[in-house]
């Protein structure tokens, strides 16, 4: 028997959760595909012994998993809740967010960390569309 957890926000209008909170949460997860990219990529260039098979499974499904959190993110929480199809940047702001399920999606296909650096500017550009300004907040590598 498996289960599986939902991480989706519980679509009532509570005011508890921040969008601010969610863009770092977002971007935080793109730093952890980026360091399982680089992990996959180094380990899988040598002969693996059975620990180093075991490492490099855990590295890929994190790097799946974080993906997964960012696309739930995007469905549950902005394009569910927060994209308001009377906004005036309606098209632009939902434009950014389908950009940011495809980056989440290219990062689960690949292990070249240029889908993850194409995530982060996704991210960023969404962040604008949707905030109308540039982000205030510091994320670095």
């Amino acid at each position: 028997m498996t289960s599986s957890q939902a991480m989706a926000h519980c679509q009532v209008p509570c005011g508890i959760y921040g969008d601010q909170l969610r863009f770092q949460q977002m971007l935080e997860d793109e730093h952890t595909i980026s360091k399982a990219q680089t992990e996959i990529n180094t380990l899988s260039s040598s002969k693996l012994d059975a620990q180093g098979q075991n490492q490099l499974s855990r590295w890929v499904a994190t790097k799946e998993d974080h993906a997964q959190k960012i696309q739930d993110t995007i469905a549950a929480y902005f394009m569910a809740q927060r994209i308001k199809p009377d906004s005036a940047s309606y098209v632009k702001t939902l434009t950014a967010a389908h950009a940011v399920m495809v980056h989440a999606m290219k990062c689960k296909q690949s292990a070249d960390p240029a889908t993850a650096a194409g995530l982060e500017k996704s991210i960023f550009d969404l962040y604008r569309a949707y905030e109308g300004k540039e982000p205030t907040f510091e994320h670095s590598h």
